[in-house]
This record gives C-alpha cells, structure tokens and sequence, in this order.
C-alpha cells in the first residue's frame, strides 16, 4: 500500500512507508511500517449482505426478552449498541436484573455476577473470527466445530457466530434463571441443552409475529412445528453482521486511501508507535487488529472466576462453596501454555469498548497500555477501584444438591462472604503468582509517558463516527409484545414528564454523557475540567479534540433518547 504523509519526508514503498522523522521519538531513525489491507464486503459473511428478512427477524431476537427464561433480558441488554455493543460495566449482572449499563441491579435474587466481561461485538461477523468468546470455546476446526455441547449441537450451522448464538441463553447466570424459576432454568440447570434450544424454538414459533418473519426468512417454515432454534441463531448471526459492522474510522480511511492525514500528528506518532518500537501490531494485526489468538498476558482478575483450579481457600474461610479463578483458554485445550490466556480482543471502536480485560479490570485506555509495558508488575500492583463492580443487593444461594436442586436467600450476615469473591483472586499472592508465572509478555522499558499518550490518541482513531447511530437499531416493539432491551426510551419518558432520568447510572442524560466523554475521550481530573456549571460546553470541546471524532457528534447517550 502507498501511504502519502503530509508530515516532514518519507520514503514509499510498494506494502511498505518509511517515516521520518518517528514523531513519537524525533530525530531517531527511519522505521518500515507494514500496514494491512482495509475490510471489505467480501471479508464479512454474506459477503456483507445477509438476506433483509433474515437480518429483520435477527433484530427482533437480538433486542426481545424471549429467549431469555424468565422473559427479563435480552442478547441487547448486556451488549447494547448504546454502550459500544457491552454493557460498560466490568462485569456484568445477568438475567435478574433490571436497568442498563451502570444503572443496572438486582431486581430479583440472583447467584452472582457475570465473570467475564461483556465482549464488544462490533465487525463480529467477519469471516476472519473462527473462534468466539474470551477462551475461544466456540471454534471452527474444519470439518468440525469445537463447542461447550459436544454431539448434542445441532450439525450444519456453517459458521462459528451462529453456533455461538446457542449458549449465552443456556446459561442460568446470563438468561436461562435457575433452577425452579422457568422449564428452560430446570434444562440449563442440568445441562440439556437440546431442550433449551427445543422449549425456546417452541416459544417463538408460538407467537403470530414471529411465525411471520420466520416464513419470510426461511422457506422451509410452514408451519410452529417448523421452527428450530437453529434458524433463530441463523438470525441472530445475520443481524450482527449488518447491524455491528463499523469500519469507516480514520484509521479505516488511512488503509483505504493511504493517506495519513485523517489522523492528526499524535495519532501518527501513535500510528507509528503501533507499528513500531511498541510492538502493538505483532498481536493486534490485520484491518480487525487482532490475530484472533489466545494470549497469557497477566491480566489482572476481578469477580467471581469460573470455578477453575484446584484452590478452596475461599471455600474454607468463608464456608460458601466455589473455586474463584478463571483459568481461561486452558479450560478449553488442557494445554498448559493456555494457562490464563485470552483472545486477542479488535481494536476497532476499542475507545468506546470499556472497560478493558477479561474480566473488565481497566476503566482507562492509558491503564491497559501501562500494563502491556510490565504486566506482571501490573498485576501485583493492582488495587480494584472503588465502584468498578456493580453492587448486588438482592442474593440467593445453592442450599441443596441432588435429585433437586434449591436456593434460599443469603443470609444477611454473610453478605460480606459473598462479596470477597470480588477481589479474592487479587488478595490472595498463591493465585496472582500463578497468573503472573503464565504471563507471555515481556516486559519493556522503551515507552515513556509521551509515548503512551501518543497510542491513546491513535486507538482514539479507530472509532467510526457513525457507532452513535448503532443505538437506534433497538425497535421501539417486538413481536412477542414485551419491553425491547435494552429500553432506554422508558428512562427518557419519564425526563421528559418531570421524573428524575437514571441513564448509565447519572440522574440526568448529560451527567450520563459526561461520564462516557470522560472515559472514552481521557478527560482527566487534572486538565481543570471539574464536573461542574457547563458540561455540554465540556464535552463539546473534548469531542471536539478527539481525533477519532467530527468536530461534534451528540452524546450516544443522549442520542438514543430521541
């Protein structure tokens, strides 16, 4: 690719820019920088185009609370376009609970958080991802598939995005309930998934609405007998590639017309950087700056785990039963070079992404780069910040095993027990020192402070100004007649009629706003920016001094209030 800088001289070359001077570290010698070939139509399923009814009855499903166990969450609701397709929490509260984003608790009793982070979705339906979730789990292998369910996944789905869309809902914690709540809860709880998959493809072909839509997708169905789960994640998958794809960045325009002054000078210090003494490129490659590879990187670990190793210290002290750490790709290949690694996440859109990590552990871009320079003194530095984790007012607890299983509500003088879980991993040196000894990543002492801020002002470029919009993909109903998740506009009903706004956590959308400008767009307490009188005229400016960004977009907050 020829690359035109409109900076100093540079020398070009076929695949190939020279730059000089390397702004990030001027007066030091000329650096190659290898640049990937921009996406397009033919890199994403459907070639980028998935049939329109098909993608219609996606969007539906996406958003609707039916194919959750207790008709109280939605696919939307945990990764919602109006937080950068997450949730913007670290880690998140599943079915049970009520609100979004960081104004989301416990409306009924639930058994915990979610223990891994709600992975962004955008671009999800490119070709390039064969694997899905943070161990890769779901994973293309040829002529088979390797996945959670083993034989009893339906054969044929073709493409790993559709066969993920089988298990976020047998889940109990994220939407199935627990055992007792719902037929669904009692098959997830025993792990048949089959008659999830069955109750749930019975459920929607039950409704007159949806029947329609799903003769218009698929010509087989003829009849409620004819729907299965499998066309419903078919829709599911067709959905997100249109409605996440987002590749118009001006990092995106620069691999297109190989002209760097779409970014301005920080962001080609950073470009350089990247591509450079950083190293950045070497993991996060390709137009998706990711090798879709799995990583042992020392990331700090926050919440309950996932019931991985061998420790019971947690157990022991506190009498509540559960192993509390997340051992990650590891559980997937038994391979012990998987030890604590995790995918290599996109960086595209990654400024409105937060929080970062597995488990959600860093709210600032600069944070997470600090750590890639030293992880393993990273994570034995770590301390947990104050409301990283939403609280959990309303708990149950496992009381009986065996042919039936039973909850009860936690006692009040356990609560404390319960909550260590959080930061048991981080306080306890036997469980860091085996994350730390697994690490991969070499620590450097090549990047200075300037250095840092000049790669947080290139992945500040990866964002495409249209993400926004992507909050209006939510319909305003469903076939199946309840709320839309996430349901912003109920929150904007009640501003617009005198009633205090909870969005994001703020009682109004611009408090809402400012809280996203602040973590997406590093406005720092001490640039004397204090939360005060003006916050339009705040984040008017900051949005303005972002690269990645128009001169003024709207809050995506507020937008989606419209």
């Amino acid at each position: 690719m020829l690359i035109k800088f409109n900076f100093s001289k540079a020398t070009l070359l076929l695949g190939v820019v020279l730059l000089a001077p390397i702004l990030a570290n001027p007066g030091s010698a000329q650096q190659s920088l290898r640049l990937p070939q921009p996406l397009d139509d033919r890199d994403f399923l459907y070639d980028g185009t998935p049939p329109e009814d098909l993608v219609e009855l996606g969007r539906n499903l996406f958003f609707d609370p039916i194919l959750s166990g207790n008709r109280n969450i939605s696919c939307g609701t945990c990764h919602d376009p109006g937080n950068g397709t997450g949730d913007g929490l670290a880690l998140g509260i599943g079915e049970g609970g009520t609100g979004i984003g960081t104004n989301r608790i416990t409306q009924d009793p639930v058994t915990g958080r979610v223990p891994r982070n709600a992975q962004a979705l955008w671009n999800i339906g490119a070709r390039a991802y064969t694997s899905m979730f943070h161990d890769g789990r779901v994973e293309d292998l040829g002529l088979t598939q390797r996945n959670p369910a083993g034989q009893a996944l339906p054969s044929g789905l073709g493409t790993a995005l559709v066969a993920q869309a089988f298990f976020p809902v047998t889940s109990p914690i994220e939407m199935a309930g627990q055992f007792g709540e719902n037929p669904i809860a009692n098959a997830a709880a025993v792990e048949d998934r089959a008659i999830v998959w069955s109750l749930l493809a019975s459920r929607v072909a039950a409704v007159p609405g949806y029947m329609t839509l799903l003769k218009a997708a698929f010509a087989e169905v003829k009849h409620p007998s004819d729907v299965t789960y499998t066309q419903l994640a078919k829709a599911l998958a067709a959905f997100q590639t249109v409605g996440f794809r987002a590749h118009n960045s001006p990092f995106d325009r620069v691999l297109r017309t190989g002209d760097t002054s779409h970014l301005a000078q920080d962001a080609r210090a950073g470009l350089a950087l990247f591509y450079g003494d950083a190293g950045c490129s070497g993991c996060h490659s390709g137009p998706l700056l990711t090798d879709h590879q799995f990583h042992a990187i020392a990331m700090p670990q926050i919440g309950p785990g996932k019931g991985h190793g061998a420790d019971l210290s947690y157990w022991r002290e506190t009498g509540l039963p559960g192993r509390t750490e997340d051992e990650g790709r590891y559980r997937v290949t038994f391979q012990t070079s998987d030890l604590f690694a995790f995918r290599t996440p996109s960086l595209l859109n990654v400024a409105i992404t937060g929080p970062w990590g597995h488990s959600g552990t860093f709210d600032n871009l600069g944070a997470v780069i600090r750590h890639h320079i030293d992880p393993v003194g990273s994570l034995k530095t770590y301390e947990l910040p104050a409301g990283t984790l939403p609280k959990i007012d309303r708990i149950q607890r496992l009381a009986a095993r065996g042919s039936a299983l039973t909850f009860k509500p936690l006692e009040p003088t356990r609560r404390d027990a319960f909550a260590a879980r959080d930061t048991w991993v981080m306080k306890t040196f036997t469980l860091t020192d085996r994350i730390a000894a697994a690490n991969t990543l070499p620590a450097r002492d090549n990047l200075s402070d300037a250095d840092v801020r000049y790669l947080v002002a290139f992945l500040e470029t990866l964002t495409d100004p249209a993400v926004d919009q992507v909050a209006r993909l939510v319909p305003k109903t469903v076939p199946s007649g309840l709320d839309p998740q996430p349901n912003r506009q109920t929150d904007c009903d009640l501003g617009k009629s005198g009633h205090e706004v909870t969005i994001a956590g703020h009682v109004n959308p611009l408090d809402a706003c400012y809280d996203r400008c602040s973590r997406a767009h590093r406005l720092e307490p001490d640039m004397g920016l204090a939360r005060g009188t003006n916050k339009a005229e705040i984040i008017r400016q900051q949005l303005g001094q972002c690269h990645s960004w128009p001169a003024f977009v709207e809050c995506p907050v507020m937008v989606a209030c419209r």
